[in-house]
């Protein structure tokens, strides 16, 4: 999400946004609104699923939002949770309401980590068996740091093999009507060192064909993914891959280099609609971690097994 993504996100847009427009002549240095609370914590803030080949971990003071990938057993994480904006997590956007982030004019903004300046949402339940996992978070203004009671964010999370299986949820209850906009399905942060964007972007998905890499810049730039999968990977050729069926394209940045504060690289599944009353709107999303081949070759499977109409 979003210490960093939120006013370039929407800056840089294919779709006329009237943040786009506000923000097309100034840019904001990040180092000033990066949280001074580097999220650390302890045992207590986490709830762990591990099957013996993934471990993936959800942040309790950070609105449950996923915040740890790594292989079982492992204390080499891959996700960044710098701050209640990073995470793996659900973030969503609507109508100018008057909000303020750093004193920059912003919107209605629910986020499923917390808000900009370090406070976290507030997780209303949270349960996991031996493979799974519950949560329901009462989402944070992203600007302001409202509670936002006109929304519940809610996710579901299976592990299988090395893939997790990820069920997004967010319920609206409110009475106005937001414009359509473009939103973060989910947002992902990932370590800086993890510095080499994977995916495929041409019109013969699905066949084995050449992927496309690039080391993302600064700020946000936008890609397709006709697969409907990206991953960042390292010098070695391994990292994160994230699946998300009704994606068919990313905003995607690398803030600074591996080594400095705050950096980090980052993308989000983009997809466009209106919240009006009485939205429900859910989605899957398939996390992974291995080397490119890997990580293509599982997602590929999945999408086969779901065009044979079977779950996973």
């Amino acid at each position: 999400m979003r210490s960093l993504v939120l006013i370039l996100f929407l800056a840089c847009m294919t779709a006329a946004s009237e943040v786009k427009e506000q923000q097309s002549s100034e840019k904001l240095d990040l180092d000033s609104v990066l949280s001074e609370k580097v999220l650390e914590g302890d045992e207590k803030d986490w709830l762990f699923l591990d099957n013996g080949q993934i471990r993936i971990g959800v942040k309790k003071t950070s609105g449950a939002g996923i915040a740890w990938l790594s292989k079982s057993g492992s204390d080499k994480n891959f996700i960044n949770h710098w701050d209640h904006g990073r995470l793996i997590q659900q973030s969503y956007y609507g109508a100018k309401d008057g909000s303020m982030w750093n004193k920059k004019p912003w919107r209605w903004n629910p986020v499923q980590g917390g808000d900009w300046k370090g406070n976290p949402a507030k997780v209303l339940e949270l349960k996991s068996g031996q493979d799974w996992l519950y949560a329901k978070t009462l989402p944070k203004h992203w600007a302001s740091g409202e509670d936002l009671d006109e929304t519940v964010m809610e996710q579901w999370i299976r592990l299988k093999g090395k893939t997790a299986h990820v069920r997004f949820k967010i319920t609206y209850t409110g009475t106005t009507e937001h414009p359509e906009k473009n939103h973060e399905i989910p947002a992902v942060f990932v370590e800086a060192y993890l510095d080499t964007l994977v995916l495929y972007d041409g019109d013969a998905p699905w066949a084995n064909a050449p992927l496309n890499r690039s080391r993302p810049g600064w700020p946000n730039e936008k890609r397709q993914i006709t697969e409907h999968w990206a991953a960042y990977v390292g010098e070695d050729d391994f990292g994160v891959g994230v699946f998300v069926p009704i994606a068919d394209s990313i905003t995607c940045y690398r803030y600074k280099e591996a080594g400095e504060r705050g950096a980090c690289s980052y993308f989000a599944p983009l997809t466009n609609f209106a919240f009006t009353p009485g939205t429900v709107f859910e989605y899957d999303m398939f996390l992974t971690l291995g080397t490119v081949s890997e990580i293509r070759e599982r997602f590929s499977s999945i999408n086969n097994a779901r065009a044979d109409g079977n779950e996973n």
